[in-house]
């Protein structure tokens, strides 16, 4: 196993996670797909959503992986008059990672970074590991704690 940016973070940070690997195809790499391959509800496997706001600011939000982001609740949270979605070609040099392996955690920059508050029902959810193939478990207040995120409601 390669260990990712966000793993590396994790265990400097001591933070307690556990690792999940499953296999996958090119066409399974959506968060309910990846939710049925490790055999866990899609509402506790979050997808990491990147947005741009109308100032050029890039926002980053986790959210379960059968929703789609509320751009009106995530332009709120942010307190910008109006976000979109970057481009998918955005995505790598924004962040490091790539469509389907990105995870919060270990991101080029550290960005704003909001979690869907229905993360708090769950004392743990899943994350990508920073690579295709690869979940962590981690609770929900120990997301919130390294990302230094907020939760509030962006369904």
């Amino acid at each position: 196993m390669s260990k990712t940016n966000a793993i590396r973070i994790l265990e400097k940070l001591k933070i307690k996670y556990s690792l999940m690997e499953y296999e996958f195809k090119e066409d399974e790499i959506d968060a309910v797909s990846v939710a049925k391959k490790i055999n866990f509800e899609a509402e506790r496997v979050f997808k990491t959503l990147v947005a741009r706001s109308n100032t050029n600011e890039i926002f980053v939000f986790c959210i379960p992986g059968n929703y789609e982001l509320d751009l009106k609740k995530a332009s709120n949270a942010a307190k910008v008059k109006k976000l979109e979605m970057i481009k998918l070609k955005e995505l790598q040099p924004l962040t490091g990672y790539i469509h389907g392996g990105c995870s919060p955690v270990g991101m080029k920059k550290s960005y704003p970074t909001f979690i869907e508050e229905s993360a708090n029902l769950f004392d743990i959810i899943t994350i990508s590991a920073g690579k295709r193939g690869m979940q962590i478990e981690i609770s929900p207040s120990n997301l919130k704690e390294i990302l230094n995120a907020s939760f509030t409601e962006l369904i």
